[in-house]
């Protein structure tokens, strides 16, 4: 079967970029200096990129590590797409040449497409795909866009590790010692790692209700009723001796009162791309340091009646699925990500690699445990890791699905609000469809004596919201040349329905052409002209709100 990549360039020449400027001259050794400098290869970072390029300016993009295209290369195949409808310009561009890809026989094993396979696209684009197809569709589309993309150029995060002069951010620096100078910078990172590093204001976790006249931010005890306990699980080493201690990823913090705030963060895990295909399968890893009774609790809910361990291994192309948290113990691990977004990279390492023995742990329970129902053990005994995915990573995926790291605190705080369309939102660059949405972010003891998850909430708005640019742009007085559009200025539960990697590419693409309009009209980022950067935007493809609709399939419904 031809490569994704080799594929590509030749099928896709109908949506190649436009004729573009030249890209960066050469630059001194360890110098690199473009008029917009994205740092982040996340989805929106690539769509950033892309779209300064199209703008006619000259782009560097800097990846903190080898590869581009963040969770939707790294995992996350069955994408949340929400309302197809307000998805346009680069993100629906993507998902388009993602199907023109799959739409060729040589991209299916065996060399044709199976009945079945309907399910992955839709409204002319594909929702779901294989990792390695979403990032050679990135690096091919890069390449055409003569974007420079620097690898492996992690952020410096100490003292003048960001260059400012006043307002102004005139550059930052690599840890190995490259210098990245730029006249707009964009932080795309989940993390917002630059943006904190540049004294942009931040905030992390969640806040109280009555911060932003909100009803589902803060601790939700009472409403979360998914991913729950579905029975009464004794929560200690000995039942019913409280003295013997908590089984392992049980907290004793005592919640505070629903509705109010706290620092704590919703779930982490890795995205795991598996097959049940037995020819492109490596095993399933025993972890070192694999301990049986960290999974106890487990064990309990699976003897009262728990058996739905597989109900969200997402089917994609060519046998692989996209395994994401299901039921109250399962991939992501509650708790351990607290620190995270603040913290060192050399504690973040901590963390991940607790993650990663969490899940790969967990597998194995699934997979050997006797205490593990026979027909899961040998449901699971099926799957294995994908031998042509994440090959230079021991077939895992190279990085863990941030969820919500920090969130910047501007002018304007994206609410609930607006999501629900009780407040007006000023000048939309996009627009947003999926459920307020945030995982479990604590497992606790409640009053009764049990286990409990608290923190999972999915809740639809009535209808798509509109985003506003003054969320992905700091406090003037702050920084004034700098765009924020992964870790923007949300609350905890206005965040969990924006941070969708469709949602990212749009807020990335419309990034990309502010910058660029900042540059041409000589003003900070703040000031940008919104009725020419909304006609550009539209000019672009980009959705920006939806109109009335006299029936389901008008051709007029979007602007």
């Amino acid at each position: 079967m031809a490569g994704p990549r080799a594929v590509l360039l030749s099928l896709l020449l109908a949506l190649a970029a436009p004729s573009l400027a030249a890209a960066p001259s050469a630059q001194p050794a360890g110098e690199w200096r473009a008029d917009i400098v994205v740092y982040g290869c996340t989805s929106a970072g690539v769509t950033a990129a892309i779209a300064g390029r199209q703008m006619g300016r000259s782009v560097v993009l800097v990846c903190p590590d080898d590869d581009v295209g963040g969770m939707t290369t790294n995992g996350l195949g069955l994408s949340d797409s929400g309302d197809h409808r307000v998805i346009g310009g680069l993100s629906l561009q993507f998902y388009r040449r993602v199907k023109a890809y799959y739409d060729r026989p040589s991209a299916w094993r065996g060399g044709h497409r199976p009945n079945d396979a309907t399910e992955f696209a839709a409204d002319g684009a594909q929702w779901r795909f294989e990792p390695h197809v979403a990032e050679a569709v990135y690096e091919d589309w890069l390449r055409e866009t003569g974007v420079t993309v620097v690898r492996n150029a992690r952020l410096d995060r100490g003292e003048g590790g960001v260059e400012r002069r006043g307002a102004r951010i005139e550059g930052f620096r690599s840890e190995d010692g490259r210098r990245f100078g730029a006249r707009v910078v964009i932080d795309a990172t989940y993390e917002g790692d630059l943006m904190a590093a540049a004294g942009v204001s931040f905030t992390v976790g969640r806040e109280a209700n009555a911060q932003y006249g909100e009803t589902l931010d803060g601790v939700e005890l009472a409403k979360t009723t998914h991913h729950q306990f579905e029975y009464d699980i004794d929560p200690y080493q000995v039942p019913g001796h409280p003295e013997s201690g908590l089984l392992p990823y049980i907290s004793a913090d005592k919640p505070g009162p629903d509705g109010s705030g706290d620092a704590k963060v919703q779930a982490y895990m890795y995205r795991l791309c598996l097959t049940d295909v037995a020819d492109n399968q490596t095993p399933l890893p025993r972890p070192e340091g694999y301990d049986p009774a960290d999974y106890e609790l487990l064990a309990r809910y699976l003897a009262a009646g728990f058996d739905e361990v597989f109900g969200l291994f997402g089917r994609l192309p060519n046998g692989k699925v996209d395994v994401n948290n299901w039921g109250a113990f399962s991939f992501d691990a509650i708790g351990l990500n607290y620190a995270y977004p603040t913290a060192s990279y050399v504690e973040r390492a901590r963390i991940l690699a607790k993650h990663r023995r969490y899940q790969q742990g967990l597998l194995w329970f699934l997979g050997h445990d006797p205490r593990v129902p026979p027909k899961i053990r040998a449901e699971m005994g099926r799957w294995g890791l994908c031998r042509d995915e994440f090959t230079h990573n021991g077939h895992w995926p190279r990085e863990i699905y941030v969820r919500e790291g920090r969130r910047m605190v501007s002018d304007f705080v994206m609410a609930e609000p607006h999501l629900t369309g009780t407040k007006p939102t000023p000048d939309p660059i996009g627009m947003g469809s999926y459920a307020m949405d945030s995982h479990n972010v604590q497992r606790i003891v409640d009053a009764r004596g049990f286990v409990r998850n608290e923190g999972n909430i999915e809740v639809h708005p009535d209808q798509p919201y509109p985003i506003s640019y003054r969320a992905i742009a700091p406090k003037a007085a702050q920084a004034d040349n700098l765009l924020v559009p992964v870790a923007l200025s949300a609350s905890h539960i206005a965040y969990g329905s924006i941070r969708m990697e469709p949602v990212f590419m749009i807020l990335g693409e419309s990034a990309g052409v502010a910058a660029a309009l900042a540059i041409d009209e000589g003003k900070a980022v703040q000031a940008v002209d919104y009725p020419e950067l909304r006609k550009v935007l539209l000019r672009r493809g980009q959705i920006l709100r939806l109109k009335a609709r006299r029936r389901s399939g008008d051709a007029d419904d979007r602007e």
